[in-house]
């Protein structure tokens, strides 16, 4: 079963993949590139086109110099180029990459991109934005024992 756009036409193979082109045809853009303005619908797509800007290129093949700003554009240089094909069970997910967006940097984990940030981007937004998520969660947990033993 095909879910088609009934705006350009296009199909998808899943009804979620059809929700999130929608939003392409959305005339509200939440999302602002800080470099030149234009606007996305998506966080991922805002992400990939920062990278034209900062030159980030954090997916690189291990047989050349090139590099790349997307997983998947990579994969198909490995493909036309080297010949190299990406075998992939159904369902099966890739191994994330946790990118620095200021400088390109790559970590495996969660931590290690945070320790990163800390260490060379102190004034990053994004340590700004996990501070003010940890500080919110910490109140969220501190004020029931505060509140059941009378202090406040």
């Amino acid at each position: 079963m095909l879910f088609r756009c009934t705006l350009c036409d296009k199909s998808f193979s899943y009804q979620r993949m059809l929700n999130r082109h929608m939003k392409c045809h959305s005339e509200v853009k939440r999302h602002r590139c800080e470099h030149c303005g234009k606007g996305f619908n998506d966080t991922f797509d805002l992400k990939r086109h920062v990278r034209t800007h900062t030159g980030v290129r954090p997916y690189k093949c291990h047989l050349c110099d090139k590099a790349f700003t997307q997983r998947c554009s990579l994969e198909s240089h490995l493909k036309k180029i080297h010949g190299v094909q990406q075998n992939y069970a159904y369902k099966e997910r890739r191994n994330k990459l946790y990118v620095c967006e200021d400088c390109g940097f790559t970590a495996d984990s969660q931590e290690a991109h945070l320790h990163h940030i800390q260490n060379v981007h102190p004034n990053s937004s994004l340590i700004q934005r996990a501070s003010k998520k940890l500080a919110v969660n910490l109140q969220d947990d501190v004020s029931p024992l505060l509140h059941s033993s009378h202090i406040i």
